[in-house]
């Protein structure tokens, strides 16, 4: 008489996989939009150090983000709230600002983003 292993997975383990990639995936639909908002920062900050607009005044510098962010649609931050200083004798714009994301009752996700121009 021979016995075979047999190969496979079973049904509680199927199960587990299921439940840990619908957490996941739970994760990222939430945790996304924060992240989006982050790479449109990024995207208006080094288009306004290309196009030279980062060396007027603070206004001027808070007014360009805020005409570039009419397309993006960032909701996280604006023009007011970006820090802008000198280093070197060259304007530093920095974004800083924190999110919480509600995930799942009293479980939220607290994140903390900064973006600059400094090099």
């Amino acid at each position: 008489m021979t016995t075979s292993k047999q190969r496979g997975i079973t049904l509680t383990g199927a199960l587990m996989g299921m439940i840990v990639l619908a957490l996941a995936g739970l994760f990222a639909a939430k945790l996304l939009p924060a992240y989006l908002d982050y790479f449109a920062v990024q995207k208006i900050l080094k288009a306004m150090e290309t196009n030279g607009e980062i060396t007027g005044s603070v206004q001027a510098i808070r007014n360009a983000f805020d005409r570039r962010n009419t397309i993006e649609g960032v909701q996280a931050i604006s023009g007011p709230d970006l820090d802008v200083t000198k280093e070197g004798g060259e304007a530093v714009v920095t974004a800083a600002w924190s999110t919480k994301v509600p995930i799942v009752g009293n479980f939220s996700a607290c994140l903390d983003f900064t973006v600059t121009t400094a090099k």
